[in-house]
C-alpha cells in the first residue's frame, strides 16, 4: 500500500481493535515492511494517537487511552453521547445492532480519556430504562471488557453463577460473544474443566483480567453460533414447530428474522415456518403476534396449548359480551400518569 494517508487510516483502523498487534502481522496486513510500520506509528503519535509499543516475543503495538481525545473529529460531548448510545444499544439488546454496538463501544472506550469515561459511567449509573419485557440485564462494561479479551486472546478469571445458583470461580480463554434473542453468551475454553463452555453474560461477575495472552484454540464447530446452538439443543427440551402462515414471505421475513427460524415460500400468499424453542409459551406468543391466519402442523403439544389459549380467550370475550348486554360495564380508572 503505497498511498501514505490511506495506509495510515488502515493502520489506525487495525489499532482501534482492542488487541495487541505484532509488527510483523501489521506489515503483512498492509503489505509493507516493518520499517514502514515503525515510521507510520510515529506519524500517528505525532497526530495525537497514543500508540503503545511493547517488547518481547509476544510484544507489539496497541492503541491506549491518552491524556486527551485523539483527533477523531469528535468533541467531548459528542464522544460521551456516542458512548452512552452504544451502551444503551448493547445493554438492552436492540435487535440487529447488538454485536456492532459492542464492537464499537470496545473501540471507543479504549481511547476515551478518564474524565470522559467517568462522565459515561455517571450517566449510566444515574439513569434507568423502562423495559417492556422481563429479562436479565447485561452490564455494557462487562460486554466491552469481554470483547477486548476475545480480540486480545487474553485469559480471564471471573465468578460464574450456575443454573442451580451456586457461584463458581472460572479461568477461561474467551473465544467469542454471541447475541441470542434478548441474551448474551460467552463461548470460551474453561481451563479448569479442560473443555469448551458457554457462559451467560448476565451471570458473570467480578471480571479479573490476567494479562496473559494465549494461542488461539480450534473451536469444535464451524463457528461460535453453531457451537452454542448445538450445546443448547443438547441441554434443553426443544419444541420444533412447523406452521403454514397465510401471508407472503416478504411480510414475515422482518418479524421472524433471527437465529433458529427457517422460512420458505409456498406461493405468493403463504409461506412455511420452521422454528425451535424451549417453551410452548414462547412459540405460542410469537405466532399469535404475527397478525395473520395460520395452520399449525406440529408439535401436537403446541396445537393443544393454542387450543387452551383460544378457549380462555373465547370465555373472556363471552363474559364481556354478557356484561355489555346486561348494562353499562364498570369504569376503568385513569392511567397512573394522568
Amino acid at each position: 500500500m503505497s498511498d501514505t494517508p490511506a495506509r495510515l487510516l488502515g493502520l489506525l483502523s487495525l489499532l482501534q481493535t482492542p488487541r495487541e498487534w505484532p509488527g510483523s502481522e501489521l506489515a503483512t496486513r498492509l503489505g509493507v515492511s516493518l520499517r514502514t510500520i515503525r515510521r507510520d506509528v510515529e506519524r500517528l503519535r505525532d497526530l495525537g494517537y497514543p500508540v503503545q509499543a511493547t517488547m518481547g516475543a509476544i510484544g507489539g503495538y496497541r492503541l491506549v487511552a491518552g491524556k486527551a481525545m485523539p483527533p477523531l473529529l469528535l468533541d467531548d460531548d459528542e464522544a460521551v453521547a456516542i458512548a452512552v448510545g452504544l451502551r444503551t444499544a448493547a445493554g438492552h439488546a436492540v435487535a440487529g445492532i447488538e454485536e456492532a454496538s459492542v464492537r464499537a463501544l470496545a473501540k471507543l472506550e479504549q481511547v476515551l480519556p478518564s474524565r470522559l469515561r467517568h462522565r459515561v459511567s455517571a450517566l449510566g449509573a444515574a439513569t434507568e430504562p423502562l423495559l417492556t419485557w422481563d429479562r436479565p440485564t447485561v452490564d455494557p462494561e462487562h460486554l466491552s471488557a469481554l470483547a477486548g479479551a476475545v480480540n486480545n486472546r487474553e485469559q480471564l478469571r471471573f465468578t460464574y453463577r450456575r443454573r442451580d445458583g451456586v457461584d463458581t470461580e472460572r479461568l477461561v480463554e474467551p473465544y467469542k460473544l454471541v447475541s441470542a434473542g434478548r441474551r448474551w453468551y460467552l463461548v470460551g475454553y474453561d481451563n479448569d474443566r479442560d473443555d469448551w463452555r458457554i457462559f451467560r453474560v448476565d451471570r458473570i461477575t467480578d471480571l479479573r483480567p490476567t494479562r496473559i495472552r494465549v494461542a488461539a484454540r480450534q473451536l469444535p464447530a464451524a463457528d461460535a453460533a453453531s457451537f452454542m446452538t448445538e450445546k443448547l439443543l443438547e441441554l434443553t427440551p426443544v419444541y420444533r414447530a412447523v406452521v403454514t402462515l397465510h401471508a407472503p414471505i416478504e411480510r414475515m421475513a422482518g418479524p421472524l428474522g433471527g437465529a433458529g427460524v427457517d422460512l420458505e415460500p409456498i406461493d405468493e400468499t403463504s409461506c412455511r415456518l420452521r422454528s425451535n424453542a424451549d417453551t410452548l409459551e414462547w412459540l405460542a406468543w410469537r405466532l399469535l403476534t404475527l397478525g395473520c391466519d395460520m395452520e399449525v402442523h406440529e408439535p401436537p403439544e403446541l396445537i393443544a396449548h393454542l387450543r387452551q389459549i383460544g378457549t380462555r380467550a373465547t370465555r373472556a370475550a363471552t363474559r364481556a359480551q354478557r356484561r355489555t348486554a346486561d348494562g353499562p360495564g364498570h369504569r376503568h380508572a385513569g392511567p397512573p400518569y394522568a
